[in-house]
């Protein structure tokens, strides 16, 4: 079978988040997912792995922890949700996505098998969209025999598809308030929901942070004997750190001290948020060779941050003639309040306060977009708001009216292209446009300025 037909089987699935008009809403459970594993062989048994929920960072968590890896010479795995402009993306060997011919092959692999359990009537229906890929990954990983698999939970913890594995640690990051109709209205209901990653006798690396969040990952701990790995220790210093402007981007750059030997943290991950994230990736490297059969030098640690690939995050992108674009997919307020910290620093780096600045964004209608819009948009001169291709984006309409009471003109847009096209009319060259809301808008707007900027050459 096909990739295309992969594709197509793929998106016929069931949404975790979205139903169509009269149909009852997903019910989120593991004992589906454990069924489908087991009927496959349990591959996910034949890889060890490393565990990483939370609201916001977790990717990027993962995305450093496993460059590390494969800088340290070992045959990672990692897989992300979701993607910004293929679905092969989720799924990384040594840093490359899987080819499109494995992934079908593993796909109707999986899809076969669901298939006959539902008719024997040990599935109640088809896997989800998530299901399905997280079995795809599973499956993959155990193909080309991983040293380690760094997998990304999808949503929340205890339920997710991605927590039938066994891991070796566990790796909790920044909690706040996202999917509240999904994980619970409260930071304590989310966390213990996060902390369902958590194992008997586990081990957990996560940093101090909001405190009902650290009371609830605490209590889940404490009561399954978890030992904790506390990645404070792995934040750079106040006063030695500081911003550097490399090839027009902000990276961090930062002296640490780990394993008795200092090293020069250089992460092309913008904003002081990603230090956590580093820190995080840090301690889970420094864990699982100290106490985990693997060997990873500081060197080694450092050449892994220094190759971390992560687009879409605080990523510059330049055309000729026209205005600088940042990408970034913040997508919650959490998030909105790190990327505004995030442009106050570039600001003030490149002396740009007084240049013109024209926000395009996009968002889920399910999302906090009017708490976002708050944050956001008082930043820029002007607002583009534009539609997502999702069946849950919020209308330019929603997102301009969210927009009232914040001073800021607002404008809409058909699709992520127009809105680019209007950014840029708006913004003279040397203003800068910035696309945020969606990961979705992000992986629509990526590739158009990546062929633009081949057209202008």
């Amino acid at each position: 079978m096909s990739y295309a037909a992969a594709l197509d089987s793929l998106h016929a699935r069931v949404g975790e988040l979205h139903a169509a008009p009269g149909e009852p809403r997903r019910k989120f459970r593991l004992e589906e997912m454990r069924t489908l594993v087991e009927a496959l062989g349990h591959p996910e048994r034949r890889f060890r792995s490393v565990l990483i929920a939370g609201t916001n960072g977790k990717g990027s968590t993962a995305a450093t922890l496993a460059a590390i890896l494969k800088s340290a010479g070992y045959k990672c795995g990692l897989y992300t949700s979701p993607h910004l402009v293929r679905v092969n993306e989720r799924i990384r060997i040594d840093g490359e996505a899987i080819g499109d011919e494995d992934f079908a092959r593993h796909y109707f692999r999986v899809d076969d098998c669901a298939q006959i359990l539902m008719t024997e009537g040990k599935l109640p229906g088809h896997p989800s969209f998530f299901e399905a890929l997280t079995a795809v990954a599973f499956e993959a990983f155990a193909e080309a025999q991983v040293d380690l698999a760094v997998l990304e939970v999808g949503m929340g913890g205890r339920l997710d598809a991605t927590n039938v594995v066994e891991p070796l640690i566990s790796v909790i990051t920044d909690i706040s308030l996202d999917h509240t109709e999904w994980l619970g209205e409260t930071i304590p209901l989310i966390a213990r929901e996060k902390a369902g990653i958590l194992r008997r006798n586990g081990v957990l690396v996560t940093l101090p942070q909001h405190p009902e969040a650290n009371q609830t990952i605490g209590e889940v701990a404490a009561e399954l004997d978890v030992r904790g790995v506390n990645a404070a220790e792995y934040m750079p210093s106040v006063q030695r750190s500081a911003f550097s402007v490399q090839k027009n981007l902000l990276r961090n750059q930062y002296p640490l001290c780990l394993m008795d030997e200092a090293i020069e943290v250089d992460s092309p991950l913008a904003g002081q948020h990603q230090r956590r994230n580093i820190a995080l990736a840090v301690a889970a490297a420094v864990e699982i060779s100290n106490n985990h059969g693997f060997k990873i030098t500081p060197a080694q640690i450092a050449e892994g941050i220094r190759q971390t690939q992560w687009p879409g995050r605080l990523e510059r992108m330049q055309v000729a003639g026209k205005a600088d674009v940042l990408l970034d997919v913040a997508h919650n307020p959490a998030g909105a309040w790190a990327l505004r910290a995030a442009l106050s620093s570039l600001e003030t780096a490149e002396n740009g306060s007084g240049r013109k600045r024209v926000l395009v964004f996009g968002c889920m209608k399910d999302k906090a977009y009017q708490e976002m819009a708050q944050v956001l948009f008082p930043m820029f001169d002007l607002v583009i708001a534009t539609p997502v291709e999702s069946a849950r984006s919020a209308s330019a309409e929603e997102i301009v009216a969210a927009a009232q009471g914040t001073g800021v003109r607002a404008m809409t847009a058909r699709d992520g292209q127009e809105a680019l096209e209007r950014a840029w009319a708006e913004a003279p060259r040397e203003g800068l446009v910035m696309v945020a809301g969606s990961v979705y808008l992000v992986g629509e707007v990526r590739p158009l300025l990546e062929r633009v900027a081949v057209e202008t050459r």
